[in-house]
């Protein structure tokens, strides 16, 4: 007998709620002068984190999907990764604006000069395109092969996030929280080599189910 895991109703409001909690934390932080003596900083690092994070759960949608039977589970994906979007662009305009002063010709510059904006920049555009083409309406027009080929950059942007944050920590000697980051996104990349029915069946046979 086949099982499936269903979503209740009142969990992509609770996905909005919680996702966009952090960032009214940040806020309130910032009104209250506390986020440290570089506040500035301390908003571009923590929206670049919660980039990240929001990254982990997005790529973590098809292994539950495929472990616990839940094809329900992909219809919060697309709302996922429209928070990492949404976070990857808060990181984006902290760092233009609170680092350079959303002054283009110095932005511009530092692209060229770092390596590490210039991977940042990489994984935000390649986030703009699934942004763009995350709607039902460009599915369709575009046909499920092209758009699913697109939207395997997920895997790329996933590699860029890692390596931009990497960079960004070379003058840090604690990289706890990278290699933290890097190997909970490689496991989640590594799991989709697993067998679709492994975990599956596995999963039945705790539940005493044929």
């Amino acid at each position: 007998m086949n099982w499936r895991l269903r979503l209740p109703s009142w969990v992509k409001p609770a996905i909005w709620l919680l996702a966009l909690a952090p960032l009214g934390s940040l806020i309130w932080a910032l009104l209250n002068n506390d986020l440290g003596a570089n506040p500035g900083e301390a908003l571009i690092r923590n929206t670049g984190e919660w980039t990240l994070r929001m990254l982990c759960l997005v790529l973590a949608v098809t292994p539950l999907r495929r472990a616990f039977n839940a094809p329900s589970v992909v219809t919060v994906r697309r709302l996922l990764g429209l928070f990492v979007f949404f976070y990857a662009t808060v990181h984006l305009l902290s760092y233009s604006a609170l680092d350079m002063g959303l002054d283009v010709t110095a932005i511009a510059a530092d692209i060229w000069k770092r390596p590490f904006i210039t991977v940042g920049i990489s994984a935000w555009m390649l986030l703009v395109a699934l942004a763009v083409t995350s709607p039902k309406r460009v599915l369709k027009r575009m046909g499920a092969k092209r758009w699913l080929l697109l939207h395997k950059a997920v895997y790329v942007v996933a590699g860029l996030a890692v390596l931009h944050f990497l960079w960004m920590r070379s003058g840090k000697q604690d990289f706890a929280d990278v290699w933290l980051y890097g190997i909970v996104l490689a496991a989640l990349l590594l799991s989709r080599l697993v067998p679709k029915k492994g975990i599956g069946n596995w999963l039945l046979a705790v539940r005493g189910r044929p």
